[in-house]
């Protein structure tokens, strides 16, 4: 007999099958993904000098500007990443 931890797994396969990658498509989410952390690093460089620079005038309002604009351009390159690599997952490997 079959668990029902099994038989729910199996459900969920033929509801969504797994999609199986091909070496090229890894290869290229592997990229895009490197990018996407290169350039979320660059932007943290980038605004954490300002951020610096702002503690130093004690320029309260503006550091927390350059904090929520981090967490939005953060949240947009990760959100461009996640689009690519799923076009990468969707294409014919």
């Amino acid at each position: 007999m079959k668990s029902a931890y099994e038989l729910a797994m199996e459900r969920l396969e033929k509801e969504s099958p797994t999609i199986q990658l091909s070496a090229e498509q890894k290869v290229q989410i592997a990229e895009v993904d490197s990018v996407t952390k290169a350039k979320i690093a660059e932007k943290e460089l980038f605004l954490r000098d300002k951020i610096s620079q702002a503690m130093a005038n004690g320029d309260l309002d503006a550091i927390r500007q350059i904090e929520h604009q981090l967490g939005v351009e953060t949240r947009r390159l990760q959100s461009d990443g996640e689009e690519k690599k799923e076009k990468i997952r969707s294409s014919k490997g």
